[in-house]
């Protein structure tokens, strides 16, 4: 998991926060040098420090929020591996000569479920993240998910999906090599699997990046992930020639965890630590693991069937709406 003890990387909204905590260090400081008892200033001011945290985390715009999905400390699909499982072993390569560390998944030992986890995998520093492509998976990569997801179908194992990236591999190397048709396949073949399927955005879900290993029975979303069909930042440059106009976009793309709760294709919405999951991802992990054995358990009661007719259903009622005239 990511250092909690780290110098914080501060984003643009929380610098009045820093700027608190950084004068309450200073005064216990002072303080301490000057033998003066500052004990109720103190604790006046650290209540000042938590009623502002809540404030700013309370009302976070959908930019804010695509800010902390992006925060290059947030925990990652190896990350999450690590904290939750009690045995983990990566598995590699497609069966067609490719092996792409954008994407990873194996097989692992959930509290005693025998499961397959996969996701996009970004880097931690400017060197991991080109090895990574920036969590960008090529054609190999949603293959090699795809050859994992039959692996478990065949041994009755569920899947367990991560999604954090900003989209498919936009390389001219990958789209020659099919990454339109790897993704395709792999949505349609994720609707005829007969194990449980439960899809979790745990930062950046990103276009047809995302749903080429995001068909499920279930999708869950951290609080602070966001899910879109365009970056908001792409939206506005194909709608308005102006990338600066971002933030307009993401307002209406309706990216949010709650814009999905409310707009009924997320299943459940899980709840982060104040400052965001890299603030506590111990902590993070394990509300994960809470809900992702929960799924498991509901799903493994379904029969194949059952499950398959569920997920069908689940995504024919996207995009449904009723269009009343004035």
């Amino acid at each position: 998991m990511a250092e909690p003890s780290r110098k914080p990387l501060l984003l643009d909204f929380e610098k009045p926060l820093a700027e608190l905590e950084t004068r309450i260090d200073q005064i216990r400081q002072l303080a301490s040098e000057n033998g003066v008892d500052v004990t109720e200033q103190i604790r006046q001011l650290e209540a000042r420090s938590v009623q502002l945290r809540q404030e700013i985390f309370s009302s976070l715009s959908p930019t804010q929020k695509l800010q902390l999905a992006r925060h290059p400390r947030r925990p990652s699909t190896l990350d999450y591996i690590q904290a939750m499982t009690d045995e983990w072993m990566e598995l590699h390569g497609d069966r067609a000569g490719s092996d792409d560390p954008a994407l990873v998944g194996g097989i692992a030992n959930l509290s005693g479920h025998s499961v397959v986890m996969l996701g996009h995998q970004k880097g931690r520093d400017t060197k991991d993240n080109v090895l990574r492509n920036f969590g960008m998976a090529s054609p190999g990569g949603y293959r090699k998910a795809m050859r994992l997801m039959e692996h478990a179908d065949r041994f009755g194992m569920p899947i367990l999906a991560f999604i954090d990236t900003p989209g498919a591999s936009p390389r001219a190397e990958a789209e020659a090599l099919g990454q339109g048709e790897a993704i395709a396949y792999n949505l349609r073949e994720m609707f005829r699997l007969n194990v449980p399927i439960i899809c979790t955005v745990i930062g950046e879900g990103g276009s047809g990046g995302a749903l080429g290993i995001g068909v499920g029975d279930r999708l869950l979303m951290f609080e602070h992930s966001v899910y879109y069909v365009a970056s908001p930042e792409a939206c506005a440059s194909i709608l308005w020639k102006d990338a600066s106009k971002s933030t307009q976009a993401a307002e209406a793309l309706k990216i949010t965890a709650w814009d999905l709760k409310n707009l009924g294709i997320l299943d459940r919405l899980l709840p982060e630590p104040l400052g965001g999951a890299h603030s506590d991802p111990i902590k993070t992990a394990a509300t994960l693991k809470q809900a992702l054995i929960y799924h498991i358990e509901e799903l493994s009661q379904m029969t194949c069937h059952e499950r398959r007719e569920l997920r069908y259903q689940k995504f024919r009622r996207i995009g449904v709406f009723s269009e009343i005239s004035a």
